[in-house]
């Protein structure tokens, strides 16, 4: 198969296909952005080539199992990451295939991997105690740690999205005469969406603006370069923060925190304050309102109130007893 170069491929895709063509949202580009960053860096641990020395042949349907495999071990993502990754890098060789049709069966190849099957787990979430030392365990006194503070309280009042919450800019941020505010972002099928924000996380939110002095376009939770911060990057910091607070909490000593769980805190937070499930879907941004009613298998207090209405009143309970005819019968079996 003659070699064609992985760049000149990569590049097209990102600009003329997803840009131009699909016109796909940030976020998608976002996703499939970090998708082949791993890829590039997985094939300069294995192939030990550059990434701009890679061509396409490099990345048979071997090289890819191997990838998705490598994720699991190593990055400890699970299936739904994994099948994630695999759509991109799928959406790449259907691009593939059209500029380059006669290789069909090494493409075809690719796309024949199959998905990993997802095992549907039970809903993790913090409770509030977990949530008051998590917030405590960011070191104020640093630029990094009022940073992460406000960036893990916004997370967990709003239940925006890693992407939605790491592209934030201070253009998307409304706010009110009555101290309050609100987020404006654009989600999963470029939907916009607009999340309220209450009166104190407003103001910690106006401190921080005065305290970084950004310009209008800029991002409200940078990295130290400046620049948007990366999913990796607030993922070492949450895990850095829940062993500072283990001691001081002995239940997030057993808890993954992740980015996503903070969605799901906000979500059950919702529920738990008498939010019905038709606008906690529209605040989180879902398609349907039965992807939200996981909430409630995962929300044991809700589930409590509900066996205590339902209970039955002075019932006594009394003790069964077989009679002889019925014992003569079973032992004749």
């Amino acid at each position: 198969m003659k070699d064609i170069g992985l760049a000149m491929l990569l590049e097209k895709f990102f600009e003329e296909w997803l840009r131009n063509q699909k016109k796909v949202s940030p976020h998608t580009i976002s996703a499939y952005r970090d998708t082949f960053q791993l890829i590039l860096r997985y094939a300069e641990r294995r192939l030990k080539k550059k990434p701009t020395q890679l061509v396409l042949a490099d990345l048979d349907a071997e090289f890819i199992c191997d990838f998705l495999t490598d994720l699991i071990k190593t990055r400890k993502v699970c299936a739904r990451t994994r099948n994630a990754r695999l759509s991109a890098i799928k959406s790449f060789f259907l691009y593939v295939s059209f500029l380059e049709p006669e290789k069909g069966v090494f493409i075809g190849r690719v796309l024949a991997i199959p998905e990993s099957r997802i095992v549907r787990k039970q809903i993790h979430f913090l409770t509030a105690e977990e949530i008051g030392t998590l917030l405590k365990a960011p070191d104020l006194d640093t630029w990094v740690g009022r940073r992460d503070r406000i960036m893990i309280l916004v997370a967990i009042e709003t239940g925006l999205r890693l992407t939605e919450l790491l592209s934030l800019k201070w253009t998307d941020i409304y706010m009110t005469g009555s101290g309050g505010g609100s987020i404006q972002c654009i989600g999963k099928g470029r939907k916009e969406r607009i999340t309220p924000l209450s009166p104190s996380t407003a103001k910690i939110l106006r401190l921080w603006k005065t305290e970084t002095e950004p310009l209008a376009s800029a991002f409200i939770f940078p990295n130290n370069k400046g620049i948007c911060m990366s999913s990796d990057c607030f993922q070492k910091q949450l895990e850095k923060y829940r062993i500072l607070s283990v001691k001081h909490c002995e239940s997030l000593k057993t808890k993954k925190i992740t980015p996503h769980m903070l969605r799901h805190t906000a979500a059950v937070n919702f529920l738990q304050a008498g939010i019905d499930l038709s606008t906690i879907a529209i605040i989180l941004g879902h398609n349907s309102i039965e992807t939200t009613q996981i909430y409630l298998e995962a929300n044991l207090e809700q589930k409590e109130k509900a066996l205590k209405r339902l209970a039955p009143k002075n019932i006594k309970g009394k003790r069964f007893k077989i009679d002889d005819k019925l014992v003569k019968y079973l032992k004749t079996l």
